[in-house]
Order: C-alpha cells, then structure tokens, then sequence
C-alpha cells in the first residue's frame, strides 16, 4: 500500500500533465463504453424484433424451407394443433402461434393491387408483436371474429393506395390448394405501420380461419414457438429437434438476416474506433510516463547508487500508471453511466434508418461484461506503457544517469 501512496504522490508532483492524461483516459474509456452500449441496446432490440415476429423458434414442413411450393400450402403443416398441444406442455414456452402466409389480389371495386397476407390467431399474434407494430386507426383483429363477417387490417401504404378506411368493404381474391381462384369479402378493421415502407405497401393481415377458407385448406405456413427466455433458444432446439423429428426447425437467428448484417457492420465500426481510442491512451500515458521518466533520471540515480533495485524503480513507474489508469476508469465509468441515465431520461429519438419510416429511442444499454473488458483492457495498456517508458531508464547505469543533465 505504501508503494501505491508513493505512486501517487508522484503523480501528483505534475499535476497539469497528469490532469490531461487522467482526462484523455477517461473520456476514452466512457467512449468506448457509450459506443459499446449504443451497439448493444441496437443488438438486442433487433434480436427482440426478430423473435417477435416469428418465433424463438420456427416448426415448418420438412420441405418448407428448402423447396418451393408449386401450389399455395403445398408444403404446409397440416396438424399443427396437436403439436401446439404437445408443446404448449413445456413451462418453458410462452406461446406457440401458428401464420398462414399466402398472395392474392385485393380490391375495392374500382381498383385492384397485389397483397401479401398473414392468417393469424389474434389473441397471441398482437400480444407478441408488441411495439412492432402500430395502429393507426382502427383496432387490431378480435378473436371472436364471426366466420360470416371476415375482418381485416391494411398496412398504411396499401390503404392509402386502395383509399380505404375502417368499416369499408374489400375483396380479396387468392388462388386455393386446388389451383382454383376464391374471393372473399372482407370489412377493414384497422390500419397498420410496421415502420417498413415496402412491407406497408403490401401487406394484409387476417384471422387465420378467414385465410384457411379462402385457400380451401386446413393447413398453417408454419408455427411460431416463443419461449419464455430468448437464452434457452438453442438448448431447446436440441432438445426439439430430437424429439419431434418428422418437421423442419429453425431458430430466429438463422432468419435474422438484418440483425446479423447490422451486428457485423457494428462490431467492424466500433471495434475499430475502440482500437483508436485505445492506442491514444496508449500513447498518451506512454508520453506521460516518459517525461516523468526524463526529468527524474538523476532521481533514478541516486535510487540505484542507495542501493534500489532496477525492477523496483520500474515498479514505481507502473504503479504510477496503475494509478493513472484506475482513476481515469473510474471518471470514465462515472460519465458514462452518468450519460445512459441521462439519455433514458430525455427520450430523444433517432432518424428512421434506410429503408423505415419510424424514429426509434436514442438508449444506451451497457452490459456489465463491458464494464469488466473496458476496465481491464484500459489498464493493461496503461501497464505496458508504463513499463516500456520507464524499463531503459531504470536499467541506465548508475554513473550515467548521475551525470545526466
């Protein structure tokens, strides 16, 4: 402890020098703990918005994935309710939703564009959607929807391009499993914004029993599995796959193509601006420590010629920059907490990014394991430029550096 005491008495001995250090530290290591976090609260809520659209994990045909279907749910799960069953069981799973996904033609009478719908089941598929979708007039699909009276909700775009409004009547025209054309009338019950442009100029969402009867068909696209803790995703994939081996299964991952693009591209951006910023607290102690070390020379001297040891001096220097390092850490941690709390707080919003047309919250989510690898790393870099600063000079014979001017 003395030798820590020492350290930073000597520190201080500078005070203007140490002070800047101390400063470039510090706003180095909140750098790379805000830039680390904002990554990560952008991580995990795209990892969120992946696995509420379709499911921890997803039950499809076996050739649901793999090959194309040459008539409409020709590749469909025909008795999906009893696996629901089977599954619904498990504690470890919240919901299981079943989508029937299909195409068509929808119209008003006057005008007619392409769609692409989703049969649903409303009392889980709003529930899981979550904030990922908005309702901007209307309201969301009820589940005592009555079988003559088919509802259905339109994407913004695809609304404003049919002019259509809630409680106006459209058809919808789709081809069934038998390669025949249906139509359906249907009543809009609501419009909807997934924040995705090219999504809201098309799609259409139905109760899954309206969409079964339009194709003629019994069958769902596929099953949703959503588990309870995104964590057990994969150890329940194992255990599913195994067990259950007459579908196809998928986890949210391996249909997160925009999740993995996005968390590539930041790893590369902030990796990369993390290496700067630690090579300019390298080099800023490194200088530091090196014009202590000039101006102490005749200091080291006298030190070895009382009989000091050579590691023992260059022990002092690196404690010097232990010091350093812990207190420009502790600063850094300081401000960025300080500034995730505060931008929590002030609610400020960032632009759509490409391809979207909402504004999402402006957070940063620092894991604690950040914490941890900042701090670590930050005062490792510290020791070895210390070390390197100060090795040659204690190593500098005794007479040298007693005539050192």
């Amino acid at each position: 402890m003395k030798w820590l005491t020492l350290a930073a008495k000597n520190v201080l001995r500078n005070r203007r020098r140490a002070l800047v250090t101390l400063l470039i530290t510090a706003i180095g290591v909140a750098a790379i703990l805000i830039g680390g976090g904002f990554a990560n609260f952008t991580y995990v809520s795209l990892k969120e918005m992946a696995a509420r659209s379709s499911g921890h994990l997803i039950i499809a045909h076996q050739d649901y994935f793999d090959k194309e279907e040459n008539t409409p749910m020709e590749h469909g799960l025909s008795d999906y309710k009893t696996l629901a069953k089977k599954l619904k069981s498990d504690k470890d799973i919240r919901y299981v939703v079943p989508t029937l996904e299909f195409t068509g033609l929808i119209s008003n009478g006057d005008k007619s564009t392409i769609f692409m719908g989703s049969g649903v089941e409303p009392k889980y598929e709003f529930k899981v959607k979550g904030p990922f979708i908005t309702i901007d007039d209307g309201s969301i699909l009820s589940r005592r929807e009555k079988e003559n009276y088919p509802k259905v909700m339109l994407g913004k775009k695809l609304a404003s391009s049919l002019n259509a409004q809630v409680n106006d009547s459209l058809t919808l025209l789709s081809t069934t499993t038998e390669g025949s054309l249906n139509a359906m009338d249907v009543t809009v019950q609501g419009i909807f914004t997934t924040g995705i442009p090219e999504l809201d100029k098309r799609s259409i969402i139905v109760n899954i029993n309206t969409a079964q009867s339009l194709l003629i068909t019994n069958k769902v696209s596929r099953m949703g599995v959503h588990l309870r803790e995104t964590e057990t995703t994969f150890l329940k994939y194992d255990e599913y796959t195994e067990k259950y081996t007459e579908v196809a299964w998928k986890t949210w991952l391996d249909t997160a193509f925009f999740y993995l693009g996005v968390k590539n591209l930041y790893n590369r951006v902030f990796g990369l601006l993390g290496v700067i910023i630690i090579m300019m607290v390298f080099f800023s102690l490194y200088n530091t420590v090196t014009m202590s070390v000039v101006e102490r020379i005749r200091e080291i001297g006298t030190l070895r010629a009382m009989g000091t040891y050579s590691n023992e001096i260059t022990r002092n220097f690196v404690l010097e920059g232990v010091v350093i390092s812990l207190v420009g850490v502790g600063i850094g941690v300081v401000i960025s907490a300080l500034t995730s709390l505060g931008l929590s707080m002030a609610d400020i919003q960032m632009p759509p990014p490409p391809g979207r047309t909402s504004s999402y919250p402006l957070a940063i989510d620092i894991p604690a394991n950040l914490y941890l690898i900042t701090a670590t790393v930050v005062t490792a870099v510290c020791l070895v430029a210390a070390w390197l600063s100060s090795y040659k000079a204690a190593k500098k014979s005794i007479v040298g550096a007693l005539s050192h001017v």
